[in-house]
């Protein structure tokens, strides 16, 4: 009885244990979605400004229209007149420069707000040589001081998370993998046992590798259901936003945190029972 209590309480050490591990993982995973929605948010606000001649062009200024609806690069685009170019002038310095000049020096413009993927100098570079041939636009602006941050920085983060990730997830497969050998350690002499009396080393393997996917199965559901409670109070509660929590998200967390679970275990378990099947009798007592 206090034998199999005590195997109880191994199991659940060892299955908490990879819990602990698991979360360490989905904290990985959130960091690197929250790391891409603030990258994809940071790139969908880069816009450039077409800046028109006057006086405008009607027919010139639909063909413009029609090809930025088709346009793949275009998210949005807002036509700003020189009426509320002149009111925004106003608003954000504090001064009519009608009222020195006696007229309206600013132009009509249209915004065009650029998709992610097109968020780069050379894909700028692109837009603005084509939408050059319209004679309607007087010039084209846009931010090159931060397009050229993005491109730069950009790919440093992601790398530099890679790696942090990279080095955390050998951390957490190390972990487990000592924790499943701890385990399994208590068990060396049965196995030695099982082994004089004739157990194929399948045999001897299927139990414990069964327990042992069966832990990593538990951790993983529980790690889930901890990072699900815990991804929900910071973004209802709290109204921090890590990352869109959507189903789709939040499965793809879920299956890498399990299938990641029943992997290590599997290959931890496999690898501890068959260095024990292989010992001899008086290496098991030292080590």
């Amino acid at each position: 009885m206090k034998r199999t209590h005590h195997h109880i309480n191994m199991y659940v050490t060892t299955t908490l244990s990879i819990t602990l591990v698991l979360i360490l993982v989905g904290l990985e995973l959130i960091a690197f979605l929250t790391s891409q929605r603030l990258i994809k948010q940071v790139k969908e606000n880069v816009s450039v400004e077409l800046i028109l001649n006057e006086p405008i062009d009607s027919l010139e200024l639909n063909r413009l229209y029609r090809v930025l609806d088709a346009a793949k690069f275009c998210r949005e685009y807002q036509t700003i007149t020189k009426e509320q170019a002149l009111q925004e002038h106003i608003m954000y310095l504090g001064e009519d420069p009608t009222q020195f000049l006696d007229y309206n020096p600013l132009h009509s413009s249209i915004i065009v707000t650029l998709d992610e993927n097109y968020t780069q100098s050379d894909s700028i570079a692109e837009i603005e040589k084509k939408l050059k041939n319209f004679e309607s636009i007087s010039r084209i602006e846009y931010p090159k001081d931060i397009v050229s941050l993005l491109d730069k920085n950009i790919s440093y983060v992601t790398f530099g998370l890679l790696i942090i990730a990279l080095v955390l997830l050998l951390i957490a497969i190390a972990l487990i993998n000592n924790t499943i050998r701890l385990t399994i350690y208590s068990k060396r002499f049965l196995i030695h046992t099982m082994k004089l009396v004739g157990a194929t080393s399948w045999f001897i393997k299927r139990p414990i590798i069964g327990r042992g996917i069966l832990m990593g199965i538990i951790a993983s559901i529980l790690t889930c259901g901890i990072l699900y409670g815990a991804i929900w109070y910071v973004q209802t509660e709290l109204n921090i936003i890590l990352f869109d929590f959507t189903w789709q998200n939040f499965a793809f967390i879920a299956a890498a945190i399990v299938i990641l679970a029943i992997i290590i275990t599997y290959l931890a378990s496999a690898f501890a029972t068959n260095r024990y099947i292989r010992m001899k009798v008086n290496d098991l007592y030292n080590i």
